[in-house]
């Protein structure tokens, strides 16, 4: 079984510490290593020297027949097996090795062929120094390697803050927050040189800048065309009112209808861009929205009347045949939102459904979640992968792509998620997902379903 790593392992900080620690402590141990040898090296040549110096005043005395200095015996008890063979053998050598508790150098030398002459030097000074040294260079090693890695962290710190930053500026951005900027305090005195985190500031609050004047461009155009076209549009459909019964009456009165639709949805959408609606919120039965979503449609233009009503247990599953839409409610929930707004964004849903899809359509409620789903061809791939966009269908389909564009918006303005997916038996399938209040002291109702006849409310897609 694999572990998973922490998510602060990845870090920029984490990796920067790591890498100074583990480069703090090669050096610290190479450096300690060149210091442990240099020294000991030196130390324990100054006892040799002094131990085969007292050797040879040792062996001259032992050759003139003279008494032996202090420290210098044949064949001493505590000589090291190895440096007695070495000096039986005719040959010099010194060792260092513990006697008598102590550590001490040895020089021995041959004495008469059959014996061994040494000398022993007391070695605890020089091995004193040596434990003093390597203390040293190991707490001098600590004390560097937390003194940088402070300063290193600090440092490291500082970028990664104003990393942070940066990146908390593009995703407020990415949500909309178009006046959202970094304005790295180093970017404002030219004096000082930019590092990379500073370019890559500038650039994201002259991208932001650049996007959110285009975006006010293509607002103020959309506001002042829906405006213009108004005013013309209302004498028009005076106008239209005023022609003699026929046909030809009909088809004018149909496409002024149709225009002062598509003007209503520009003015809407023109103020869902300016970002300052205002919600009326009061608390709703999710079912009797819904109800009333599908009744309205039922008595719009060109709606085909109600053919029939079924209900359900359980879930719902109920149905007759020829109904056009259902609704199922699973569990009812209340709500606290703007009726007006919700309506609207079920209205679109329903709308683009009947329009685009075929029936039946299906309305289910379960608790704070709405699914509208037809059962035509399914929605686009660019529309599940991205969301809607004004003005763009699929393939010469009707409409003008501003039907969920709004429903998209005003879910945005009620605090509510909107996805949109395609089901895997066929068919399109909106979710609505509300912030809901939970009932109190009523139990959630099931297994009711409805049909009713379908109609196209204003704003489909």
């Amino acid at each position: 079984m694999r572990l998973a790593r922490p998510r602060w392992s990845g870090t920029l900080a984490v990796k920067a510490a790591v890498f100074i620690t583990v480069m703090c402590c090669a050096l610290a141990a190479l450096l300690g290593v060149l210091v442990h040898v240099s020294v000991t090296h030196q130390t324990v040549g100054e006892a040799r020297d002094l131990a085969l110096s007292r050797l040879e005043d040792a062996t001259t005395a032992f050759e003139a027949g003279d008494t032996l200095g202090f420290g210098a015996e044949v064949d001493p008890p505590g000589l090291p097996t190895a440096l007695r063979r070495l000096a039986v053998a005719g040959e010099r050598g010194t060792m260092v090795a513990e006697h008598r508790g102590r550590p001490t150098m040895w020089a021995a030398g041959p004495a008469d062929g059959e014996r061994a002459l040494a000398v022993a030097v007391d070695y605890r000074q020089s091995a004193r120094t040596i434990e003093a040294l390597d203390n040293a260079i190991l707490w001098s090693s600590v004390l560097a390697i937390g003194a940088t890695l402070l300063v290193g962290a600090f440092a490291v710190t500082r970028v990664t803050r104003r990393l942070h930053a940066t990146a908390r500026v593009a995703r407020r951005i990415s949500a909309g927050d178009l006046d959202a900027r970094v304005d790295d305090p180093r970017t404002k005195d030219p004096t000082r040189p930019q590092d990379e985190v500073a370019v890559v500031a500038v650039a994201l609050d002259s991208m932001a800048s650049s996007l959110q004047g285009k975006l006010l461009s293509e607002q103020r155009f959309t506001a002042d065309v829906a405006h213009e076209l108004r005013t013309p549009l209302t004498g028009l459909h005076a106008a239209a009112e005023l022609l003699p019964p026929g046909r030809p009456t009909e088809l004018v009165r149909d496409r002024v209808a149709a225009l002062r639709t598509l003007t209503e949805d520009l003015l809407e959408i023109s103020r869902l861009d300016t970002g300052r609606e205002r919600l009326e919120l009061d608390t709703e039965s999710l079912e009797a929205v819904v109800r009333r979503v599908v009744r309205a449609a039922a008595g719009s233009p060109g709606a085909t009347p109600g053919v029939g009503t079924s209900t359900g247990a359980g879930t719902g599953t109920g149905t007759s045949a020829g109904t056009d839409t259902e609704v199922k409610v699973v569990r009812d929930a209340l709500v606290e939102t703007d009726r007006r707004r919700l309506e609207r964004v079920l209205g679109n849903l329903v709308a683009n459904a009947r329009l685009h899809g075929r029936a039946p359509v299906v309305l289910t409620v379960n608790g704070p979640v709405v699914t509208v789903r037809d059962h035509g061809d399914g929605y686009p791939e660019y529309l599940t992968a991205h969301g809607p966009q004004r003005f763009r269908t699929e393939g010469g389909a009707k409409g003008h792509g501003l039907g969920l564009t709004i429903a998209a918006g005003q879910a945005e303005v009620l605090g509510a998620r909107l996805t949109f997916a395609n089901a895997p038996d066929g068919g399109a399938v909106a979710t609505l997902t509300l912030p809901h209040t939970p009932p109190a002291g009523a139990g959630p109702r099931a297994g009711t379903t409805s049909s009713t006849g379908d109609g196209l409310p204003d704003g489909a897609a």
